[in-house]
């Protein structure tokens, strides 16, 4: 790889990460800058990406439940946000053909709704990014919002196989039969593989081999066969180990993905002016998705929140107008504009998805006039119980913590976390615990019991940015007790502390000072303090 395009990478997105922006913002605008001045995107670099959304897909996979797909906020709620998108949008692309702008000129119906159609799609790429930073991919938001992308993504996959009259090689009945065999196959191996770089091999090897490549074999798309792979995976009970081994690879080639979004070219002033409109298209998009998701009884809160992770246009767009260009369909110029329009769209929805809590607090009153009178059964209230000491976030860390506390001191300890199934899991295991989302700020309200009984809260979230905004709230709130809270890195703990934790962590140091203990104590060694 060109070392240009690795230093303008890294340089862009180190400079949003200090702005508080995602970095692939930077990687975006890298593209587009060296775009500008005479780069092009390479067999290398288009490689990486192609590699990295398979992964990226595979990923997604490990973590889904099919279940999840099957709810009608997920299957319905996508069909629906998407024909009315088509609708609107195709209605409006249409009136602009008689406006006099030069790339909407002569724009026929057929047209309109074509690009409508691949501008309803939302990156599947960005969302799951911005939900591992954020640390929700399990919170109610992340899972509709990623049940709603893979629904998106199967009516990609029928239209593009019934745009190229690619049909599916015969063989393709034995692969799908053949399934059932190879997840048997697959968790037995999962079982004896252990931890190191045979983990990380044998989940390349599912996503790009079993999955991808013996899909492509038969006229399947690759990715459907990578996340479809990733699906069947699921259930393992280290399937989440896999998906994290698999995260710093295919983190590194999704850099190549955004570089060569940016990269695909700068359009003329028409082109700019074309751009434009696609990009003032996109409140409408995102005010359909809000719609949608409140009619299905999401709170105002979690409607907003995965409105915001699938505000943008999607990678599966560039290539729907890509197979309509190769096939006399659609101006080849599109491309160039619909490229453009993404990585714009990307820029938009960075911040919008890093300040969501504060824009949301902001706009609560008017937005919650929009929900339903009946509430969704996963954020129905939770009744709050009296305890002394309470853990949010009921992981391994939390789990730790709680089990501790109550065999020092008996039933005062209540655990808190945003998953049913989690909650329901620690609930036949006799845990007190409840579900809530400590983003939410019904949650707030609840918690800080008026008699002032709560003496200890622990933060044991699995994410920092989640931490920090829980004790500001605690903060904001009023709470006079003593504030806990986990990091993964020395410089976390001290962001911690000055935001107002009276106990910071980091608790892999601590899981040593803990382990070395333990062995001390087994010995019977007398203490004795330093020389």
């Amino acid at each position: 790889m060109d070392p240009v395009v690795l230093t303008v990478a890294f340089a862009l997105g180190y400079l949003m990460y200090r702005l508080g922006l995602p970095p692939l913002v930077g990687f975006l605008v890298a593209g587009l800058c060296l775009s500008g001045v005479g780069y092009t995107s390479t067999p290398m670099l288009e490689a990486a990406s192609d590699v990295g959304v398979t992964l990226l897909l595979f990923t997604i996979g490990l973590k889904l439940r099919i279940r999840n797909l099957v709810k009608p906020e997920v299957w319905a709620g996508a069909s629906l946000h998407m024909a009315l998108t088509v609708a609107i949008m195709g209605g409006a692309l249409f009136g602009l053909g008689y406006s006099g702008l030069r790339f909407f000129l002569a724009m026929d119906m057929r047209t309109a709704l074509l690009l409508a159609f691949a501008l309803s799609f939302s990156s599947t790429v960005f969302a799951v990014k911005i939900l591992d930073e954020q640390g929700r991919m399990d919170s109610l938001n992340g899972r509709t919002a990623i049940g709603v992308l893979v629904i998106q993504d199967i009516l990609a996959v029928i239209y593009l196989t019934a745009a190229t009259g690619k049909v599916p090689s015969v063989m393709a009945i034995g692969v799908i039969a053949l399934l059932p065999v190879v997840r048997k196959a697959f968790l037995l191996t999962m079982d004896r593989i252990g931890h190191g770089e045979l983990m990380v091999l044998f989940g390349l090897f599912a996503a790009l081999i079993a999955g991808a490549h013996i899909f492509d074999l038969v006229r399947l798309k690759p990715d459907l066969g990578a996340l479809i792979l990733g699906m069947l995976m699921a259930p393992h009970p280290r399937a989440k180990e896999m998906a994290n081994a698999l995260m710093s690879i295919k983190d590194v080639l999704l850099v190549g993905f955004f570089l060569d979004i940016g990269l695909r070219g700068v359009p003329g002033a028409a082109g700019f002016a074309a751009v434009g409109i696609l990009v003032a298209l996109l409140p409408l998009k995102m005010a359909l998705y809000f719609l949608v998701f409140t009619r299905f009884r999401l709170k105002a809160r979690t409607s907003f929140m995965t409105m915001a992770n699938l505000s943008n246009y999607s990678e599966f767009g560039l290539i729907v107008c890509s197979l309509a260009a190769s096939v006399g369909r659609l101006d080849p110029r599109w491309l160039v504009v619909m490229a453009i329009a993404l990585s714009v769209s990307f820029i938009l929805a960075s911040p919008l998805n890093t300040y969501s809590d504060r824009l949301f607090d902001r706009l609560a009153y008017m937005l919650k006039r929009c929900e339903t009178c009946e509430r969704h059964p996963e954020e129905a209230p939770y009744e709050r119980k009296s305890a002394d000491i309470v853990v949010i976030g009921m992981g391994r860390t939390g789990v730790g913590a709680y089990d501790w506390f109550r065999a020092k001191y008996g039933e005062v300890v209540l655990g808190i976390d945003y998953d049913k199934e989690t909650v329901a899991g620690h609930e036949m295991q006799g845990r007190s615990i409840v579900q809530a989302d400590v983003t939410d700020l019904d949650f707030w309200r609840r918690l800080p019991t008026p008699d002032g009984r709560v003496k200890l809260v622990v933060l044991a979230l699995n994410n920092f940015e989640s931490t920090l905004s829980a004790i500001q709230r605690f903060k904001q709130f009023g709470y006079k007790g003593t504030l806990a809270a986990v990091a993964r890195y020395d410089d976390e703990v001290e962001r911690l502390k000055e935001a107002g934790a009276d106990v910071a962590l980091n608790v892999f140091a601590e899981a040593g000072a803990g382990l070395a203990a333990h062995a001390v104590g087994h010995l019977g060694l007398p203490e004795q303090g330093p020389a």
